[in-house]
């Protein structure tokens, strides 16, 4: 459930579009001033933050400006005006999206979804047991200390990392691997790399608990 942040000093609306967003999973804190919004906004993580710019008691453009100095929280701005020089300083300040009232509220959860999907992390660690890939760094680790495997073993641990649980046959292994070096793919060569991956990873190759065999189908990585 994504946590998000409103900031509207119009109750029918908020009221309207609090009961939206709930209806579609979304948590909601509303708040009607600028203090209010930022006393919320430093006690709580949100996902997203819906701001109004013409507020009764200050204005969105301070409530962007301290949500991006202290956080990469998207900020969507909702307001009435449509005015060219106030979307420009929206946008200047760190805004990441521009909503003119009236708005379509389908049409702001998938704005909303954009931007959040947008700020979301990549995951650069990948882990399956005591293993864990560090895709950023291109580091292999068990139980916390680093594995050195050859490029196209590290390619394969990936491969079966990132499709943690589903069976992947021969072919598909063969192909990841040919695509990956440029060279064709042997039945021998793939047994030599799954049997040198399993010598460095498993607690005991004899039985692999990590990459196993899927008799008859393939391999996959499995939580041990």
């Amino acid at each position: 459930m994504s946590d998000i942040l409103l900031v509207e000093d119009d109750a029918q609306l908020a009221r309207n579009l609090t009961r939206f967003l709930l209806s579609e999973g979304f948590s909601v804190t509303h708040r009607i001033s600028q203090t209010a919004a930022l006393e919320a906004f430093r006690s709580q993580r949100f996902d997203c933050a819906l701001v109004d710019i013409s507020l009764a008691e200050g204005n969105g453009f301070s409530v962007c400006a301290a949500i991006k100095k202290e956080s990469d929280t998207p900020v969507i701005f909702l307001t009435a005006s449509a005015d060219e020089d106030c979307t420009v300083a929206g946008f200047e300040i760190g805004a990441d999206d521009y909503i003119s009232k009236p708005f379509r509220p389908r049409e702001l959860i998938a704005r909303m979804k954009n931007v959040m999907r947008r700020k979301k992390p990549a995951e650069t660690v990948i882990t399956c047991g005591q293993v864990s890939v560090d895709t950023s760094r291109g580091t292999v680790t068990k139980a916390g200390s680093e594995v050195f495997l050859s490029p196209m073993e590290y390619r394969l641990l990936l491969v079966f990392f990132t499709n943690k649980e589903k069976v992947l046959s021969r072919d598909r292994l063969a192909d990841e691997l040919w695509s990956y070096s440029g060279e064709f793919i042997s039945d021998n060569t793939l047994n030599v790399y799954i049997k040198r991956l399993r010598e460095k990873i498993e607690d005991d190759p004899q039985e692999p608990s990590v990459i196993r065999t899927v008799r008859g189908l393939g391999y996959k990585a499995v939580e041990p």
